[in-house]
């Protein structure tokens, strides 16, 4: 039996914040096996996100070996986020800092 998917604690606030401007978002945080969190769509794109929490040191961020694993074989675009601000600059919506 699978364990229940355990999210960063920054992770409703980043979705809030995506769906807030206008992106259509899918938590995919319960499909485990290293598959990103959130798969966002805005202007006619599909982006995928692992969210990590950026309040936590460096060491707690790393993507687990199924992730790095998931990562690894994906031939298409997906990308580590750790704030609103990331998320929202990955997807096009402001200009990164």
């Amino acid at each position: 039996m699978r364990r229940a998917a355990k999210v960063d604690a920054n992770h409703k606030q980043i979705v809030t914040a995506l769906r807030r401007c206008g992106c259509s978002v899918q938590d995919l945080s319960a499909v485990g096996e290293g598959c990103p969190d959130l798969l966002v769509g805005v202007g006619g794109r599909n982006l995928l996100l692992e969210v990590k929490d950026g309040e936590k040191r460096a060491s707690e961020r790393k993507l687990t070996p199924h992730q790095v694993e998931w990562h690894g074989r994906w031939k298409g675009q997906k990308c580590v986020v750790t704030s609103v601000d990331e998320a929202l600059a990955v997807v096009g919506l402001i200009t990164g800092k």
